[in-house]
């Protein structure tokens, strides 16, 4: 069967898979004890096991299959969770994405898991709760100690030493411990084995003993023999070896035994992955029966009258589409969309009844394809806040902080567009969050707060915008620090900072170069990030605002349209040229004469609204050869805005509001000066887009 085939939803359900594996294993660790999350996990695992072994992918389905191994003894209360499992499974979960990663760029999905792979066994034996005992009770056998670390037998192994047991022989289970100054720790294992051996007969030993000769251990070993060796000779000869430690001896019993007794991993291994291939054969051929019976013809459908349509089973309505597709259908709805704007401009020239009527419905068909269209290209904006929650945890880790991230309006929709260029944003500006804004638990507890910090990720519509927001309940913006930093970096002078008002203050950090870290860390620190935020948001025609309370908290703000690809736009004119201003950044249009401009210092300004905003001569910007508004007594203004501020847009003449196509320059026209782009006419002309944010100083 080729495999290939199945290959994108290999990809898509693992992924899948793993953001449920992760959002569930968040879940678990602020729940250790609610079983059912560890049965949603295990399922998971399972699954993603299954599916890597019916692939081909070995290595990932052998790390999951460890992985599994340990959810299998917490599920049915064999093992209560603690840190260093979790540590564990979140690296277990890191490896499988760069494994999946991996396939998804071509590769094998081969990693290097091995010290993942160890950590998951000894959790597995009970290993990684060791703890150095008391060597009198060592000595006397005391196989009460539950810290003893257990290794696991085979049915061989087990056979073996039962029949031991039975025939009069003494079996061990040995912990021996080396000093951490040793220097030839191979040479102390080899001679522990050298004595065991002279005593009786090795069954096992952990690691191997190839591994031992070697030195691919850490200070400990494991070891199961049969001897006839008293347990106190024993010990005593054993602590004689030079730089030994410890040595934990226990005695094994058969009730004992019977609970050391397991199916060899790889049997185990062997049989899951077996296991696993038949499902999903199982499940494939089921597929394959439903579409050969899909194209059977029509006589051989069941009558209305039969029993079995009853009770119609639910049937999945979803299905996955290439993202290369939906583009294509978008380019090819856009092409659609000009000869359409040109067929409306050509029946009002022709006036012909039958053509205008035919034109105004194919208006109102293509109206309701073009919403179907850019519904398709929407995506829920879960999308990107999912990986959140896991960073969140691991930053607060490693930053010794104690934070809630609460997330509303994750099924908040944004063009696909938008949504793959604003993950690296809201990134920034958590990190920023959790480094800058939430205190340590010493100091929130001084400030009298509650020790743990909150961190809120909204998200909502508003008009034909999204909004994200990124909240939190920190110590807020020092507004006097960051006007001394900005003074020292020369983002303002000091004569300009006594005129900033309380917003454009808190704006500052936003200046590129500007960071108020004592110390530069992996967090934050290096003078980047949220300029970067702040471009990259202008970019996507978007804007962020900062609303701070020193000692309160910081929100940050971003307004993003809902799309990139299709929007009303007014369309203007300067001389013989056209233009189009998105509908997005326009306040109002009006009409004013040129006894009402003013000059402020050399600026022209307007009054509007009872305020002053600035007045900017496009012609002037764009250089028009054969338009100066300096010779109109009277001129139309297109009033826009970014964020909060506003500035007044002398134009020649309007043309009128239209839907257009955004279209890009290419890589050859790139950072031309407030232009974002281009759009088709219905004439066959070409307009260039105005950037509105670009006017805006």
């Amino acid at each position: 069967m080729d495999m290939n085939a199945y290959l994108s939803m290999f990809i898509d359900e693992s992924n899948d898979h793993l953001q449920t594996l992760n959002e569930n294993l968040l879940r678990l660790e602020g729940e250790p004890e609610d079983l059912s999350i560890v049965q949603n996990i295990f399922r998971s695992a399972h699954t993603l096991k299954g599916m890597s072994a019916t692939m081909g992918y070995e290595d990932l389905a052998a790390l999951t299959h460890e992985m599994e191994n340990v959810l299998d003894l917490v599920r049915n209360s064999k093992l209560k969770m603690d840190s260093f499992i979790f540590d564990t499974l979140f690296k277990g979960l890191d490896a499988l994405e760069a494994m999946v990663q991996d396939i998804v760029n071509g590769g094998t999905g081969k990693a290097d898991v091995t010290s993942i792979v160890a950590a998951l066994q000894s959790i597995f034996s009970g290993e990684h709760k060791l703890s150095v005992p008391d060597q009198k009770a060592a000595a006397e056998g005391d196989s009460s100690n539950a810290d003893k670390p257990i290794l696991l037998l085979d049915e061989y192994q087990t056979s073996v030493i039962k029949q031991s047991i039975d025939s009069g022989h003494q079996a061990y289970h040995i912990h021996v411990t080396i000093r951490e100054d040793c220097l030839l720790k191979a040479v102390r294992a080899y001679m522990v084995f050298n004595l065991l051996e002279a005593h009786g007969e090795i069954v096992k030993s952990e690691p191997s003993v190839q591994d031992l000769e070697q030195e691919k251990f850490d200070r400990s070993f494991t070891v199961f023999t049969i001897t006839q060796t008293k347990l106190e000779d024993l010990h005593t000869q054993i602590m004689n070896v030079s730089e030994v430690e410890t040595a934990v001896i226990t005695l094994l019993d058969e009730e004992s035994l019977h609970l050391l007794s397991t199916p060899t991993a790889n049997q185990q291994a062997e049989a899951e992955v077996k296991k696993a291939k038949e499902e999903v054969a199982a499940a494939i051929a089921v597929v394959e029966k439903k579409e050969e019976a899909a194209k059977a013809p029509a006589a051989a459908a069941p009558r209305k009258d039969s029993p079995a349509q009853a009770a119609p089973a639910a049937v999945n309505r979803t299905i996955r589409v290439d993202i290369d597709r939906l583009d294509t259908l978008m380019n090819l709805f856009s092409e659609l969309l000009i000869d359409r704007v040109r067929l409306e401009q050509l029946s009002s020239e022709i006036k012909r009844n039958d053509l205008t009527e035919t034109v105004e419905h194919m208006t109102r068909v293509s109206t309701d394809l073009q919403n179907i269209v850019l519904k398709l290209r929407m995506v829920p904006v879960d999308s990107v806040f999912n990986r959140f929650p896991r960073m969140i945890r691991d930053l607060a880790k490693s930053l010794d902080k104690k934070i809630d991230l609460v997330i509303t309006g994750a099924d908040t929709e944004l063009d696909r567009t938008v949504i793959d260029e604003i993950g690296d944003p809201l990134v920034h500006l958590l990190r920023n969050s959790v480094d800058h804004g939430i205190e340590t638990v010493e100091e929130r507890i001084a400030a009298g707060k509650s020790e743990v910090g909150t961190i809120f990720l909204r998200a909502y519509h508003s008009g034909n915008h999204v909004f994200i927001e990124v909240e939190e309940d920190g110590r807020g913006i020092n507004q006097e620090r960051v006007l001394k930093t900005a003074i020292k970096n020369g983002v303002v002078t000091e004569d300009e900072a006594k005129k900033l008002s309380s917003d454009e203050i808190n704006m500052l950090i936003f200046a590129a170069g500007f960071s108020t870290a004592e110390k530069i860390s992996d967090i934050s620190g290096r003078g980047v990030g949220l300029d970067v935020v702040r471009s990259k948001i202008t970019s996507l025609g978007g804007n962020v605002t900062i609303d701070s309370v020193f000692g309160r908290g910081t929100k940050f703000s971003v307004q993003l349209p809902l799309t990139l690809s299709i929007i009303s736009a007014m369309l203007i004119k300067l001389g013989s040229e056209k233009y189009a201003i998105p509908l997005s950044s326009i306040v109002e249009t009006s009409i004013i004469r040129r006894s009402q401009i003013l000059n402020v210092h050399g600026n022209l300004m307007i009054e509007f609204r009872n305020t002053v905003i600035p007045l900017v001569s496009l012609s002037r910007v764009l250089e028009t050869p054969d338009f100066n508004d300096s010779a109109e007594e009277e001129t139309e203004i297109v009033v826009v805005r970014k964020g909060e501020k506003w500035a007044a847009v002398t134009v020649d003449e309007f043309i009128g509001q239209n839907e257009i196509v955004l279209k890009t320059l290419g890589k050859y026209l790139t950072n031309i000066e407030a232009i974002s782009g281009a759009t088709i006419l219905g004439d066959g002309q070409v307009a260039l887009i105005i950037d509105p944010n670009a006017l805006i100083k």
